[in-house]
């Protein structure tokens, strides 16, 4: 409604102006909120930053990148080398650093150990949102940690030796008749093929190097728990985010939780990008697994 219509009404009956007022004053509500709600304290939208995990790519965040799209925000899924704990949180660390303004930083299952680490004494990481995901502390490492939470991924992986510019190590794939049942069991099993095929390997020092610093520690964090993940402990899941403090949410889905239930995850990472206030969490000690 244009400045000179209102201005039309104002000279008709009382009635009609009263009508007027109040559907002004609803249109200023339903397009206020929304604005106040994606911005933070000083009205700039975050970039929100996707970092995915082992065996998968970034077009694993699709659906969750065109959601948050279409609220408005900058959104960038680099690609997470796979090659090492060290390596990958340094080139995410790199990535970051690109970035004008604040970040919202999310990972996805290994992805989660590499934001802890890559976000470390970064200020412009306001929040970090844990998806089905790793969050070691400071000395535990995706291997220790996950031992005292077992799951079906250390039956449903093979190991396959490389080397390449001189450099060698050991590569994990998942088998093939595995996926399915382990990584994506609420998926359609066409679309988990889909996945079998295309997997990128990981690194075995992705799971055994020990995590240096744990930036969970410092910034406010939020975590969805697949409450039907094979492949990470639920159980685990909900240790790391109650250990961290974490805003958490548990989502009836299986570890692909971004793939099954984009909306989902959507949802949690807006909530992390649009809180206000969010306090940076006071932790005590740090406690591995044994202190549960």
């Amino acid at each position: 409604m244009t400045a000179t219509a209102v201005h039309g009404i104002r000279h008709r009956t009382g009635r009609l102006r009263a009508a007027a007022g109040c559907a002004v004053a609803a249109l200023c509500a339903v397009t206020a909120v929304p604005a106040a709600a994606d911005s933070d304290a000083t009205g700039t939208k975050p970039t929100i930053v996707l970092v995915h995990g082992a065996f998968a790519d970034s077009s694993s965040w699709k659906g969750v990148i065109e959601l948050l799209e279409r609220r408005g925000y900058t959104v960038m899924a680099p690609a997470n080398p796979l090659r090492g704990l060290y390596s990958d949180s340094t080139y995410i660390a790199s990535v970051l650093k690109s970035v004008k303004g604040p970040v919202v930083l999310a990972g996805h299952s290994y992805g989660g150990a590499v934001i802890s680490t890559a976000a470390a004494g970064n200020p412009q990481v306001k929040s970090l949102v844990y998806i089905s995901a790793l969050m070691p502390d400071v000395g535990e490492s995706g291997m220790s940690l996950s031992a005292g939470y077992p799951s079906a991924l250390g039956t449903a992986t093979t190991s396959v030796p490389y080397r390449a510019g001189g450099v060698s190590g050991t590569d994990l794939y998942l088998k093939r008749d595995k996926v399915h049942p382990v990584f994506a069991a609420c998926l359609p099993v066409s679309e988990a093929n889909l996945l079998a095929v295309t997997q990128r390997p990981v690194a075995t020092t992705a799971f055994s190097e020990k995590a240096k610093v744990a930036a969970w520690r410092d910034i406010p964090s939020w975590a969805l728990v697949s409450r039907q993940d094979m492949t990470i402990s639920p159980d685990q899941e909900r240790f790391e985010a109650k250990r961290a403090r974490s805003h958490t949410v548990e989502v009836d889905t299986c570890h692909v939780s971004l793939i099954a239930r984009p909306d989902a995850v959507a949802d949690l990472i807006l909530q992390a990008a649009t809180a206000t206030g969010a306090t940076r969490p006071a932790l005590a000690r740090r406690a591995g697994p044994a202190g549960r």
